[in-house]
């Protein structure tokens, strides 16, 4: 995919449509609505990467290889999971998020490392899709500050950002947008009547050290382990009851 990776080093980003089929983002979608279920004490903003650590189905979702065969694209053949996390805005009520780089919260050395949004509905300015500044990807790493505690982050870059030049990312579910860790994006507080669903899914090189293993799900999901670099969970086995059941035909 010669464009694709062409258009992310010019702009920092890439939107790649039809990723995934229906049924995979039906499943995901029911995976979603069986979390909220197991976990009333959390908002739809707070399905992290450490409920992934012993969630079978989420683990084969992220390892999907249609996934896989897309980040080996900006990271090579040796990938390893760092987080994951469902990014999801209730109808009426989901939080923006403010101005940010990725790579200022990650405890990754060096900071070579990639994000896959992955879209499991309509994703639009009505219901605050993601939004990023084409070619900022080329700045450095800026500091964040406190600021309005009704967002999901509670804090932006510490540094102004011309809102003129960015662009809205109108998505349907199952296309997949690719993003730099530098790279300045944002999106707005839901106020349609319908849920915006993400999955964001942050793929490493093995070469990448994880300097902060607690703060994230670190599992080894395709080619060579570069020894010495980083310690890798066993995927956990599905237990009846405790785990989201098997769903044929979605994530492989």
């Amino acid at each position: 995919m010669p464009t694709t990776t062409r258009r992310y080093a010019d702009d920092g980003y890439v939107v790649v449509p039809g990723v995934l089929d229906p049924g995979a983002v039906e499943a995901a979608n029911a995976h979603v609505d069986w979390l909220l279920a197991r976990h009333p004490e959390l908002t739809p903003e707070q399905l992290g990467h450490r409920l992934a650590r012993d969630d079978p189905f989420w683990i084969r979702l992220v390892a999907d290889h249609r996934l896989l065969d897309l980040a080996q694209l900006f990271v090579g053949p040796d990938i390893a999971l760092f987080a994951t996390h469902y990014l999801c805005k209730p109808p009426r009520a989901g939080k923006g998020v403010e101005w940010h780089q990725d790579g200022a919260f990650w405890p990754l050395e060096p900071m070579s490392v990639v994000t896959l949004w992955l879209a499991l509905t309509d994703s639009d300015p009505d219901n605050g899709c993601l939004r990023v500044v084409p070619g900022s990807h080329r700045s450095k790493l800026e500091k964040m500050r406190e600021t309005d505690p009704d967002t999901v982050l509670r804090s932006r870059i510490d540094a102004e950002v011309d809102e003129t030049a960015a662009v809205d990312l109108v998505m349907r579910p199952g296309d997949v947008e690719v993003h730099h860790p530098n790279i300045l994006h944002s999106s707005r507080p839901n106020r349609s009547d319908r849920w915006r669903r993400a999955l964001t899914i942050r793929y490493i090189p093995t070469s990448t050290r994880i300097t902060r293993p607690e703060e994230a799900s670190p599992y080894h999901l395709r080619g060579e382990i570069v020894p010495g670099v980083n310690s890798y969970l066993e995927p956990p086995p599905f237990r009846p009851g405790r785990h989201f059941p098997p769903v044929d035909g979605a994530a492989c």
